[in-house]
């Protein structure tokens, strides 16, 4: 493999970001109800059909009047399935909540502030649009909702159905291959550790994982895998064999076809490598379970959810975890206690992997530091009470 330039994990994510929307182009679309539009992503944007909702209504219980009316008379009284009635200058309408706003009425009364007599209300003055939601307030006709690219979530089906939206265009998912490489996990001497949490993240994430079966440390073999794989799928995730020692022939297979980026700057995390194998992408995991776990979650996801925010909880780290390299990015693994992240693996944590000086070679072989809630991201030393923030499992899983 020709030596590449390590990337930041920023610039490893728009890499497959670019990569995404070229898999994404290749893929068939299909029409799906909103009940089952949880983790697909849109083949094209979804556009509001009218104005929603329709007219303004009340978000009160109250009187319907017009600002300008000095204690107008109530003639009438207006409920939620009962269309926008006409109202004359100096009228006015009993209107319950969700009901429609008659016309030329502007504002609602509540109820508690308005005083009746002789069938007139008044009450304090009122800004035009006081306690109305008003005509598309949700939706204006032909308003783009979602645009393509965009990987939906339940709570979407809400709005979809708010606008009379019964289904919507998607791609198919991604059919991902994971393939674990290496002899001892070939030959039973040594469990697969990787394999089922890939699994579970593509199918989480809202595509379609097959485990296909291990191959031993032989550089035949493992091309041959990989690029059968690539015949029959969209995506290749591999585990192992992605250092430059002898038996790491991934590197090599990757390496002879398109490379996308052969490491990050990030640790655990590294070695962690890309490359478009005969159309398709293939991305090569360490073989250390929370290395794989960690370049899984920060580098592959957004390329299988088109997402890369990272939204964290701010908590006081417990204790001072000093960085082996400045110019790498760490993913330090925390547990939290109310306000404080402890760092998992700290000698004084529950589990002690290391004492002050990070270890990311003996955390990420470690599989109990999967238990940890979250990851705090740093370059630099942190210190004992210094504010960090953590980016929790729960929103990259």
């Amino acid at each position: 493999m020709s030596r590449m330039e390590s990337l930041t994990r920023t610039d490893a994510v728009e890499r497959l970001l670019v990569r995404r929307t070229a898999a994404l182009d290749a893929l068939s679309t299909e029409d799906v109800i909103i009940d089952a539009l949880a983790g697909r992503t849109l083949a094209t944007d979804v556009r509001a059909p009218e104005d929603v909702p329709p007219h303004d209504y009340a978000t009160m219980d109250g009187f319907a009047v017009a600002t300008d009316d000095e204690s107008p008379a109530v003639v009438r009284e207006v409920f939620p399935e009962d269309a926008p009635p006409e109202l004359d200058a100096g009228e006015a309408a009993r209107i319950a909540t969700g009901a429609p706003l008659p016309a030329r009425t502007d504002a609602v009364l509540k109820r508690e502030d308005a005083t009746v007599e002789n069938d007139h209300v008044s009450g304090p003055e009122l800004a035009p649009g006081t306690n109305v939601s008003p005509r598309g307030g949700t939706a204006r006709a032909g308003e783009v909702l979602f645009e393509a690219g965009t990987r939906l979530a339940p709570r979407h089906a809400a709005l979809l159905c708010d606008v009379g939206i019964d289904q919507v265009n998607v791609h198919e998912r991604f059919s991902v291959a994971i393939v674990a490489t290496g002899t001892e996990i070939h030959e039973g001497r040594q469990p697969d550790r990787d394999s089922a949490f890939l699994a579970g993240l593509v199918r989480e994430w809202g595509h379609e994982p097959t485990v296909l079966e291990s191959v031993p440390d032989d550089s035949e073999t493992v091309r041959h895998a990989i690029e059968s794989a690539a015949e029959d799928y969209d995506v290749v995730l591999t585990t192992g064999g992605t250092s430059v020692g002898s038996a790491d022939h991934v590197a090599t297979v990757l390496g002879a076809h398109d490379p996308l980026f052969e490491s990050v700057r990030l640790r655990p995390g590294r070695p962690v490598m890309a490359a478009v194998v005969d159309g398709a992408l293939a991305i090569g995991f360490p073989g250390k379970p929370l290395a794989a776990h960690t370049a899984a979650v920060l580098v592959a996801r957004p390329f299988f959810t088109g997402e890369q925010r990272l939204p964290s909880i701010a908590a006081a780290l417990s204790h001072r975890v000093e960085l082996p390299d400045d110019g790498l990015e760490y993913a330090v693994p925390v547990v939290l206690d109310d306000d404080v992240a402890v760092p998992l693996g700290h000698a004084e944590s529950a589990l002690r992997i290391y004492d002050e000086r990070f270890a990311p070679g003996l955390v990420s072989a470690n599989t109990r530091v999967t238990t940890a809630d979250g990851i705090v991201l740093a370059e630099h030393s942190l210190d004992a009470g210094e504010s960090v923030k953590v980016v929790p499992y729960r929103v990259l899983e």
